[in-house]
């Protein structure tokens, strides 16, 4: 007697619209998932993250520039994203997310791409500020020192582009959206730069990182208000 589950299209277009996965990756999730669609989405973001780690090291020198502009034009943002080729640049997968990530730094206000782009010295303010919090508290040091490494994660996902949750979806991070965007096209990608105006404002939000392939990492530059 057989123990696959019949999974309907009906369900794989579901998955399909849900996840902008592949047809059969997405079948595949739903068997393994014995039909749950919300563990087969999670296993989709599994396969995501995972592909985009192997593919992590690869050069990415193709990709494009975007733009979102909000509030009556009283918000701008230029987003670059990178991936491997032009081919893939001229995707509508890889337009949509350049669009999505342009829109979420209108909105989120990140001020830097990665937590390796914290400027020590904004580390060493935050953590200062977190650590004398939990002393004045009456909390013993090496419980505060706890609560500290917990405000700091909570700080990178407010201030770094890739920690925060992505604002069409709160239940990813917006590293987790590129990852299944990889997992999806089968190239690495990476946000490169940014830079977020607001009328009004002096002066801009301005984030990038540096790639240096011949090191097989990613140099970090911080970012500026």
């Amino acid at each position: 007697m057989s123990t696959t589950m019949a999974i309907s299209a009906a369900q794989v277009k579901e998955l399909r619209e849900k996840t902008g996965a592949p047809m059969m990756d997405c079948k595949h999730a739903l068997t393994e998932a014995k039909g749950d669609l919300e563990q087969a989405i999670i296993l989709l973001r599994k396969k995501g993250v995972s592909v985009a780690a192997k593919k992590a090291a690869r050069v990415t020198s193709e990709g494009s520039v975007g733009y979102y502009i909000h509030a009556g034009g009283k918000i701008g943002v230029l987003v670059e994203v990178n991936c491997e080729s032009d081919f893939v640049a001229r995707t509508e997968d890889f337009k949509e997310l350049v669009h999505d990530v342009a829109m979420h730094i209108a909105a989120s206000d990140p001020k830097y791409v990665r937590k390796e782009d914290v400027t020590p010295e904004a580390f060493a303010r935050e953590k200062d500020i977190y650590l004398a919090q939990a002393i004045a508290s009456g909390k013993p040091a090496n419980i505060a020192e706890k609560m500290v490494a917990g405000k700091m994660e909570k700080f990178y996902e407010e201030v770094c582009l890739l920690e925060q949750p992505f604002i069409k979806d709160q239940t990813i991070s917006i590293s987790q959206l590129i990852a299944a965007k990889v997992g999806k096209l089968g190239e690495n990608i990476a946000v490169r730069r940014f830079a977020r105006f607001k009328v009004g404002e002096v002066g801009a939000t301005v984030a990038f990182v540096s790639s240096k392939p011949d090191e097989g990492g990613e140099a970090s530059a911080p970012a500026a208000k």
